[in-house]
């Protein structure tokens, strides 16, 4: 495991306005007041903290998340990619900001979205999920399990063996369980003893995400035979080895999407400081929480920022065919030339900021509560210790979130890019510990409608929304003067200074899983 480095002294590091211009830390609490009457926000320039915070509210944010609900209402039910739901949704967010002053561009790429497969068993249709990576095409035989485990806890090895499909008959669909090594292992050992198609059925250990049909990826390797997912329950009724399938999985139609970016320039353009959300819902559902919330978070700081006038350039993403895979902001970070790429001195990733039953999470840059399943880059550690002093300062207690790639800071890690975030939870049961600590129920999940049609303005925690936002507020704003502590390149000092405690440290409460990382790529 890579660690770049540890994190700072825990002593305030104090920094002086003037000459010196690295962010200004000093340990005196942040406090907040009332926001000003009228349109004394819009029409002022909230250049320091206090202003910020003054302005920056929970109220705003809703009034962004009853927008993202009505287009949904009118547009089916959600906002999903390639969907007028997801049009109107980029509609909306560029009129925003507009109207803001901010200069605003769509940024349109080739989406190639893949439908769900067919599985149809002795007649009958059961959902399935897609694998990125299976071939294309029809299959119809006979199905042979392959070295199942269906009595709990199944912890299944089928298939992550050659010795598994010992006396194979070629030509038969493989009905192989989840667990235990990569899909492309299972499907590279099934195609090589002459399986026509595989079935992969959920492994049955778990939550709904071990229990229902799901989505693949077997990339880099290319299946030379059509790949789908199943339910356990649905595999575990194949399982008996007198069934018959019949398995189609389509290719890819390709449609234009668009993320949405804006700027406000700095004095320095070549310094950027980016922060990002995705705007698309699932299809289920409007997706108010995931990831309307930290859509309207970005919105809402960006109306209160709009006559700053930045060290660094600012720059905004709200991105395209996240829940289809990162597509959006893999195809952004893709596209930019390394010279740009360069230019980008920091990205910070708001995923999930208003669970209704939360707890404050923050990505886990240093590894102290997780080690990370991917290269960390240098200056993550700091921008993690920055909202670890905005908790602390403001009285609030957090926890590690894993720093694991799975949102849309993945492509920016993978470039080397520093990255942090926040997250307030998903479809992870609250414990009794956490409910003590942040409240809540618990044995309930963080987010009880994630990925559901009950994802709506009744699922987001005001209180939430309220820290989230001035946390948010607050980072942007910091790196907007200077992003010394994270790249070395020295700005200004942030008028009034940046007044954080030391960090207390995360509470401890999360599982050594990491299980709490919003997860959007599964891979094994």
């Amino acid at each position: 495991m890579n660690r770049w480095g540890s994190k700072p002294s825990r002593r305030a590091t104090i920094i002086a306005a003037g000459a010196v211009s690295a962010l200004a830390l000093t340990a005196v609490p942040i406090t907040a007041s009332a926001a000003p009457g009228g349109n004394a926000c819009a029409n002022r320039n909230n250049n320091t903290i206090a202003k910020i915070m003054e302005c920056v509210t929970a109220e705003g944010v809703h009034e962004h998340l009853q927008a993202f609900q009505r287009i949904a209402e009118e547009n089916g039910g959600n906002r999903a990619s390639v969907t007028p739901g997801y049009d109107a949704s980029v509609d909306y967010v560029v009129d925003v900001l507009e109207k803001a002053g901010w200069n605003v561009w769509e940024d349109t790429f080739d989406f190639e979205q893949q439908n769900l497969p067919l599985l149809e068993v002795d007649g009958t249709e059961y959902l399935s999920g897609y694998f990125l990576g299976s071939a294309v095409g029809q299959v119809t035989g006979h199905i042979t399990p392959v070295d199942l485990s269906l009595a709990a806890p199944a912890n299944s090895t089928s298939g992550c063996e050659p010795g598994d499909f010992v006396g194979f008959p070629a030509g038969d669909v493989a009905l192989i369980q989840r667990g235990s090594c990569n899909f492309s292992i299972k499907v590279e050992n099934a195609a090589i003893a002459g399986a026509s198609a595989v079935i992969i059925f959920n492994q049955g250990d778990g939550g709904a995400d071990r229990m229902d049909p799901f989505l693949g990826d077997l990339q880099p390797y290319q299946s030379p035979i059509p790949v789908v997912s199943a339910s356990f329950q649905a595999g575990s009724l194949f399982a008996s080895g007198t069934h018959t399938a019949t398995i189609e999985h389509y290719a890819p139609e390709v449609h234009p999407q668009s993320n949405v970016i804006a700027e406000l320039p700095g004095r320095n353009n070549d310094n950027v400081v980016m922060a990002g959300a995705h705007l698309d819902s699932v299809f289920e559902g409007p997706g108010i929480n995931d990831n309307g919330s930290g859509s309207a978070a970005l919105l809402e700081v960006a109306q209160n920022l709009s006559k700053l006038k930045p060290e660094n350039t600012i720059r905004f993403a709200w991105w395209a065919a996240e829940e289809d895979g990162l597509v959006g902001s893999q195809s952004y970070v893709d596209r930019l030339p390394q010279a740009e790429l360069d230019r980008i001195a920091l990205y910070l990733n708001f995923d999930m900021v208003g669970s209704p039953n939360y707890i404050f999470m923050i990505y886990d840059g240093d590894e102290s509560g997780f080690p990370a399943p991917v290269v960390v880059p240098p200056g993550s550690v700091e921008i993690e210790d920055l909202f670890e002093r905005y908790f602390t300062s403001i009285g609030e207690p957090y926890d590690d979130a894993e720093f694991s790639g799975r949102s849309d800071y993945e492509a920016f890690i993978f470039a080397g890019i520093p990255s942090g975030g926040l997250f307030t939870g998903a479809e992870d049961v609250k414990t009794a510990e956490q409910a003590a600590i942040w409240g809540g129920t618990a044995g309930a999940w963080l987010d009880p409608c994630y990925h559901q049609a009950c994802d709506t303005l009744n699922n987001v925690s005001m209180k939430a929304l309220e820290v989230n936002s001035d946390a948010i507020a607050m980072s942007v704003l910091a790196y907007s003067y200077s992003t010394e502590l994270i790249n070395g390149v020295k700005g200004k000092s942030i008028p009034g200074g940046l007044n954080l405690l030391d960090p207390a440290g995360p509470q401890g409460t999360t599982p050594a899983s990491g299980g709490l990382a919003h997860d959007h790529a599964p891979v094994g």
